[in-house]
């Protein structure tokens, strides 16, 4: 049984890992670092949809919503592999920069630091759409952050949260987009803006421990995430 299972994965890993284009031309691996948790995971994942070779018996047709569903995690699944595939050169990077940048148009990036927006731009987000806060989105919040902050320090921090919120609802406008994603690290000033974005825009977050170590392909999949 185990070994029907491995062909089974073996068979829909080359189905998923086609190219997206079919002009796209495959170069041979170079160097590279294997991420054994991402391999893990896409191969769990193939296993994973076979269930819809069990339940489609015996004709093996599937429903709209269940070829929906089937095809849905064969896509994640060449994303996963594409981006390993990228890794080692096989597939140019700018591939997956262009795919971000399709879906990130959906979205206003909020993050909390400059530094912050460079990486966001370097995994294809196009600059306008990101806005760096660099304070909380309410001024309690500071006293979180800073127990000990005067009241008068305050006052300087509420223009600038309203700067960011004016900000924050001008590209929305301007851009058409009604979602926002939270792209920050795990300290306090991350977790403090993730949650208040969450209450006042139902923002959707992405927390990680370093962002410089991130991939793009996990950056992607946020992005993707219940779309």
């Amino acid at each position: 049984m185990d070994k029907i299972r491995f062909k089974q994965a073996q068979s829909l890993l080359l189905e998923s890992g086609k190219s997206k284009k079919s002009a796209e031309k495959l170069k041979p691996p170079r160097e590279g670092t294997l991420d054994p948790g991402a391999y893990a995971e896409i191969i769990k994942q193939v296993i994973g949809t076979e269930e819809f070779i069990y339940t489609s018996r015996p004709t093996h047709n599937l429903s709209q919503e269940d070829a929906e569903e089937f095809c849905n995690n064969l896509i994640e699944i060449r994303n996963k592999i594409d981006g390993i595939l990228a890794e080692f050169g096989v597939l140019e990077k700018k591939n997956m920069e262009e795919e971000v940048k399709r879906l990130s148009e959906q979205f206003i990036i909020l993050t909390s630091k400059g530094n912050f927006k460079k990486i966001i731009t370097r995994w294809g987000v196009e600059a306008h759409r990101i806005i760096v806060a660099g304070v909380p989105l309410e001024a309690d919040d500071m006293r979180v952050l800073n127990p000990k902050i005067p009241d008068t320090a305050l006052e300087p921090i509420k223009k600038k949260i309203s700067h960011v919120k004016n900000d924050i609802v001008r590209k929305m406008e301007q851009l058409d987009c009604q979602q926002i994603l939270v792209v920050v690290e795990n300290d306090k000033s991350g977790k403090i803006l993730a949650k208040r974005a969450e209450n006042l825009y139902g923002a959707r977050v992405m927390i990680r421990d370093s962002l410089k170590d991130t991939s793009i392909l996990e950056f992607q999949k946020a992005l993707e995430k219940n779309n």
